[in-house]
């Protein structure tokens, strides 16, 4: 699996998976543009994983990317954030922030690429879901909506983008270690009156087939998959790596 010259753009790709995913097109021969709300970040890690003729660091904007190397080939969107509460605490305000830097920032993204890659008749937009996609977890109403609207999203894709040669689909990781779930561990510990250690092993990973973390690594492997594959065969599908958590 190659991508030979292909222009990604990555959201929330400073760190965690997005950082993940931006380092392994690299290797696989892609240029990068890493987009985070931190734009020293961003530069940072641009700077640090290739050097600007084949990476650079923004805040946000589709037409800087173009502007730079061209084109876009394959949108990922993976920006995102995880607030915590039980639905009758929940603030309002909480709710729409996540709603809005999930659903609204894969929509605002996915608009501006599609009129370049319907341009090219090409392109893979590939969306970061979750098991929380498929599956409900107490305390996490907004992520939910939020995950299975990513999926909904990326199904009208897939069939608004059949036509064009543009192919959509959603990774649906489970527990990864990243500094996101790392924070998640003593909030929920909180909210549910239990131990961190008790968090992990029950709430987090306690369907897992093996009591193991997903690792950004193996995200990464999966995102290159999607953005290599050649055809339409795969496409308005929701992939799963998830340590057997959540089995389709």
């Amino acid at each position: 699996m190659q991508l030979n010259g292909k222009v990604a753009l990555i959201t929330g790709a400073a760190s965690g998976i997005g950082h993940a995913i931006a380092k392994r097109y690299l290797e696989a021969g892609a240029r990068v543009v890493i987009a985070d709300l931190d734009p020293a970040a961003a530069a940072k890690a641009a700077r640090e994983l290739a050097g600007e003729k084949s990476a650079i660091g923004v805040r946000m904007g589709v037409d800087k990317a173009v502007a730079t190397f061209g084109t876009v080939d394959i949108l990922v969107s993976n920006a995102g954030i995880q607030i915590v509460h039980p639905i009758e605490e929940f603030p309002f305000a909480d709710w729409k922030r996540l709603l809005a830097i999930h659903l609204d920032g894969a929509f605002l993204t996915t608009k501006a690429c599609v009129k370049y890659m319907y341009k090219q008749n090409s392109g893979a937009l590939i969306y970061m879901g979750s098991v929380h996609s498929h599956e409900a977890s107490p305390l996490k109403s907004a992520y939910v909506a939020a995950k299975h609207g990513i999926l909904g999203l990326a199904r009208t894709m897939a069939k608004e983008g059949a036509k064009h040669n543009v192919r959509a689909n959603v990774i649906c990781p489970g527990f990864v270690l990243t500094p996101l779930v790392q924070k998640q561990i003593p909030e929920q510990a909180k909210e549910l009156g239990i131990t961190e250690e008790r968090v992990v092993k029950e709430v987090m990973l306690g369907e897992t087939v093996d009591k193991e973390f997903t690792m950004v690594e193996d995200i990464a492997e999966v995102a290159l998959v999607l953005a290599a594959f050649k055809t339409n065969a795969m496409t308005g599908e929701s992939i799963i790596v998830s340590h057997g958590w959540h089995m389709n």
